[in-house]
């Protein structure tokens, strides 16, 4: 099942976990968005789930140049 929910405000603490061919969905990624330097990246933000509750969460994302930041996933809520 995947989260709904809105990013509340900015990210936070963003780094990057892998690049070029260390990134798993890369081929995914490119047939679905386009070609591009894909990034897998991480950062926290305050989020609102569909059912109203809001937290603090460790979100991760992919982005590369020109096709901005694609498929956000909390990967867990922070207190």
């Amino acid at each position: 099942m995947q989260d709904l929910f809105e990013i509340l405000g900015p990210i936070r603490n963003v780094e990057t976990i892998a690049t070029g061919r260390s990134v798993r969905s890369r081929e995914q990624l490119t047939a679905e968005f386009g070609s591009g330097h894909w990034r897998k990246m991480k950062g926290t933000a305050l989020i609102r789930y569909v059912g109203g509750k809001m937290c603090k969460a460790e979100l991760h994302w992919y982005e590369a140049h020109g096709r901005g930041r694609k498929n956000f996933k909390v990967k867990r809520e922070l207190t």
